[in-house]
């Protein structure tokens, strides 16, 4: 089964159609803009915790599962996400996506404790998953020989909305005096953004077929195993489950820590974790290097980085500007460098008619582990206090994350190739 979807196998279909540059230039524009406001309104919830557990009464486990745990939802769609988008089309898949986590995050001001707020969480996150599931599947299709460098510019989108989110929601709860109006503003704003994809975003980019043109995929990925269950997707299921719970595991507590354990101001908080929003920018320059050197050798950087930063977050800084410079490094690193060529090289394990389900593993393997990390935090932090907690999730753990790569055999990798002339599927 591959991503292409059933109606245009029948017929030549919407991508038959000559896309023009400009189509291409707004299309991968909105697509972009759609990503960002996925992460403003992933963000938000972290720095306005604090004013959430103290009014619900929620303890740090509560609090650790709320901020991660909706990340579950994201993990469970991403295979079922795969095989919608052969039913569905991937642009339906993708409008669908934010409408559901649009109504997932209007739900969360409207909870009247842990269980029903867990249940929005998870709702938002579904949503979120079958988004970021259609997104890179489309991109990936769409910029086959450079999809690394096109998964940076996405993941540039992602980190201004893990940068601006913070600092708009924290300003909007300043203004409308409490914690609520951020998630009904970033609701309304998501439901606009459904329309705006479905107004502008041509099929032809959306629905692409992957590696079409000049001989099957057979013959020209025989190198790459038939089936996207192989030695290279185990390997880099480890590498995704060991960056999920080490990514998510800071963010989820992060602001938590500033406030209850270093003593920084709401505003302050807010701002360091947008720091990392702007480092998680650097996943352009990081997503060129996927596409220019060993993937394998890359993400060992990123894990080695990873490992050094928090050890200097939990272990040493003790002032506002050095966790905002620090933060700022923990984005290029954990998400910049990890997240971004996790995801690409995940998709290059496999052959490229089965981009969706490379995408969907990605998914699964990543965001199983995040969805847990805040809660594996939190009990780390009960047991062995904040450094601790920081010294075993988030320096020693990445280091382990070099396992997986020991497991990869990029022979048996589809390699981007730097000759081409186009990034479309006409390569």
């Amino acid at each position: 089964m591959t991503d292409k979807p059933l109606a245009q196998a029948v017929s030549s279909g919407p991508s038959s159609r000559p896309l023009t540059r400009a189509g291409v230039v707004v299309g991968f524009a909105v697509l972009c803009v759609s990503y960002m406001v996925n992460a403003m309104d992933r963000q938000v919830f972290y720095p306005l915790l604090p004013e959430i557990r103290a009014e619900f009464g929620f303890s740090l486990d509560q609090a650790g599962l709320l901020a991660t745990g909706f990340t579950l939802g994201m993990a469970l769609v991403g295979l079922p996400t795969s095989y919608l988008m052969d039913r569905l089309g991937r642009k339906s898949v993708l409008v669908l996506s934010v409408a559901v986590y649009s109504l997932g995050t209007l739900a969360i001001p409207l909870a009247g404790g842990f269980a029903d707020m867990g249940v929005y969480r998870l709702v938002s996150g579904v949503g979120e998953g079958m988004q970021a599931t259609a997104l890179y599947a489309i991109v990936g299709a769409f910029f086959f020989h450079r999809r690394a460098v096109a998964a940076g510019v996405v993941g540039v989108a992602f980190g201004a909305g893990v940068f601006l989110g913070p600092l708009v929601g924290n300003g909007l709860a300043g203004t409308w005096g409490g914690w609520r109006g951020p998630f009904y503003v970033f609701a309304a704003v998501g439901l606009g953004i459904a329309l705006l994809v479905l107004a502008t975003v041509s099929r032809t980019m959306t629905e692409a077929v992957t590696g079409s043109g000049g001989g099957t995929s057979g013959d020209r990925y025989g190198h790459v195993p038939a089936s996207p269950y192989n030695r290279n997707t185990l390997g880099m299921g480890v590498v995704c489950a060991v960056t999920g719970l080490v990514n998510y595991g800071f963010l989820g507590l992060y602001p938590t820590f500033l406030r209850e354990h270093l003593g920084l101001g709401a505003g302050q908080a807010a701002l360091a974790i947008s720091c990392y929003g702007f480092g998680a920018t650097m996943a352009l320059p990081a997503g060129w290097l996927g596409d220019h050197v060993n993937q394998r050798s890359l993400l060992a950087v990123g894990f080695v980085t990873t490992s050094g930063t928090a050890l200097l977050i939990y272990q040493y800084a003790t002032s506002a500007p050095a966790q905002y410079a620090l933060a700022f490094l923990m984005g290029a690193f954990a998400s910049g460098i990890l997240f971004t060529n996790c995801a690409t090289a995940m998709q290059r394990a496999v052959r490229p008619e089965l981009v969706g389900r490379g995408s969907g593993l990605f998914m699964l393997t990543y965001y199983v582990p995040a969805a847990f990390s805040g809660l594996l935090f939190a009990r780390l932090v009960e047991a062995l206090g904040w450094g601790g907690a920081g010294l075993w999730q988030l320096t020693v753990l990445p280091l382990l994350g070099s396992a997986g790569l020991a497991l990869l055999d990029t022979s048996k990798m589809v390699v981007p190739r730097r000759s081409a002339t186009t990034d479309s599927t006409s390569a």
